[in-house]
């Protein structure tokens, strides 16, 4: 299948539940939109102001990891079409799963421009659901994949919280 068409199909289906399905449910079923908490100026410049930090971190984090799954990976974020290189470049050099800190950023900055404290429970359930699942199936899968280059990553470069310097392969630390 065409890989653009595989990219499109993963954006819609994975980041599409997490970042509006679910938080579209959410919201109809919970509270009426508090748009930055109900906060006037100058008191709402604050989580608008944090709202635009996490959403262009978030943003930028996912365009430049699912460029480098698409290039370098010669693949897409979607484990039905999952890289075929293992991509150690960019933001992965500092975190192993910059493509979720990403989303986890975005539902951040959406719980912060609509004053939603379910969708902040709902990004941490998202956090909990993904290291489950990075840990019992992701991981294990990816050293069946990438073998002994992925374990020793996996030594230096943790999962969720990023290094100070950008690791290398052959790096010891």
């Amino acid at each position: 299948m065409n890989k653009n068409l595989e990219l499109a199909r993963a954006i819609i289906v994975l980041p599409g539940t997490a970042l509006v399905l679910i938080p579209g449910l959410i919201l109809y079923n919970t509270e009426p939109v508090f748009f930055l908490f109900g906060l006037t100026f100058p008191a709402a410049l604050w989580p608008l102001g944090i709202g635009l930090v996490f959403a262009v971190f978030g943003l930028l984090a996912a365009f430049k990891t699912v460029s480098l799954f698409m290039t370098v990976g010669d693949g897409t974020p979607a484990p039905w079409a999952p890289p075929k290189n293992f991509v150690v470049e960019g933001p992965y050099r500092y975190v192993r799963n910059p493509m979720l800190l990403s989303v986890l950023a975005v539902l951040l900055a959406e719980a912060c421009f609509l004053g939603s404290i379910p969708i902040l429970v709902w990004c941490l359930v998202f956090w909990l659901i993904n290291t489950l699942y990075f840990i019992y199936v992701e991981e294990p899968g990816l050293v069946k994949r990438f073998g002994a280059d992925y374990v020793e990553y996996k030594k230096h470069v943790r999962r969720w919280l990023p290094r100070l310097k950008p690791w290398k392969r052959g790096q010891l630390c």
